[in-house]
């Protein structure tokens, strides 16, 4: 026993070693606890993201807990000093507080939270961590139309959801407003396609439709708002130099979207040859 307290005073008389051991046990249990977590799978299910990032959360504050209640007597004398420098201070570490003051405006408001698709400023992706700092994302790609992953990993400073809104898409994990257009260089009469292009499209969607009306329904519910609907739309517009613009928006499933559309561009040139084989020849 008098060792055990030997040990304990020579621990507390060099703060730097003890401070090391604690940073060292705890990151070694962190460590084993993501592996026990993670197990043997390819890829992370949500629920073993969100303990992942509760138990990386969880030790940090546990370290940042324990070297401040260790090294509390030394901070208070380096606050006091440091009293009249504390603007300056205040004013370097200015993206450091926007971080913090991020996060808890990001917990307040249940903007999103991990396995929710979003979108900060142009970078869109599904969020796979956030702590006090930052929000990381697995990229997705949005404006192409593809809706798949592109293998980069973002990492968003807190400070971003003060500069730019936060556009929760989790509702495209599933379903998606799918729109599209196809350039028609000749001005002719496109309308009379368009009865014919909407039977086709409903016979792609048979599979999905039913499912995707109720899901709609379920969107519309819980926005509060009156949405396009889950019935295919077109429409035409020419553009500045003369040329027509059919305009696609259809419901889909997020991950048939393209093979969708790749579907119905092929039913519009099959169908426009047909009503114009003058045009197709010349």
């Amino acid at each position: 026993m008098e060792k055990l307290w030997q040990v304990i005073d020579f621990l507390l008389a060099h703060k730097f070693i003890f401070s090391a051991l604690i940073i060292v046990l705890i990151l070694i249990v962190r460590r084993v606890t993501l592996s026990k977590i993670r197990g043997d799978v390819a890829f992370l299910s949500e629920e073993q993201r969100n303990w992942m990032s509760r138990t990386k959360n969880g030790t940090f504050a546990i370290i940042v807990v324990t070297l401040f209640v260790l090294w509390k007597s030394e901070i208070s004398e380096f606050a006091l000093s440091v009293t009249a420098i504390a603007v300056a201070i205040v004013v370097a570490s200015k993206e450091i507080i926007l971080c913090f003051t991020g996060s808890i405006q990001r917990a307040s408001s249940r903007s999103f939270r991990i396995g929710d698709w979003i979108e900060v400023g142009k970078i869109s992706g599904e969020v796979i961590e956030h702590n006090l700092m930052a929000t990381v994302i697995q990229e997705i790609d949005l404006y192409h139309g593809q809706y798949h992953f592109t293998g980069k990993t973002a990492t968003l400073p807190n400070s971003m959801f003060f500069t730019y809104p936060v556009k929760n898409l989790n509702f495209m994990k599933r379903y998606v407003y799918h729109d599209f257009s196809i350039v028609v260089n000749n001005f002719v009469n496109l309308y009379p396609m368009i009865p014919d292009l909407i039977e086709k499209i409903e016979a792609h969607s048979e599979e999905f439709i039913e499912v995707a009306r109720r899901y709609n329904s379920v969107i519309e519910r819980h926005a509060g708002v009156d949405l396009p609907g889950s019935e295919p739309h077109i429409h035409i517009t020419s553009g500045a130099t003369g040329e027509q613009v059919m305009h696609f928006m259809i419901f889909c499933p997020t991950e048939q979207a393209s093979h969708l559309e790749q579907d119905i561009r092929k039913d519009f040139m099959e169908a426009y040859s047909l009503a114009f084989p003058e045009k197709e020849n010349g």
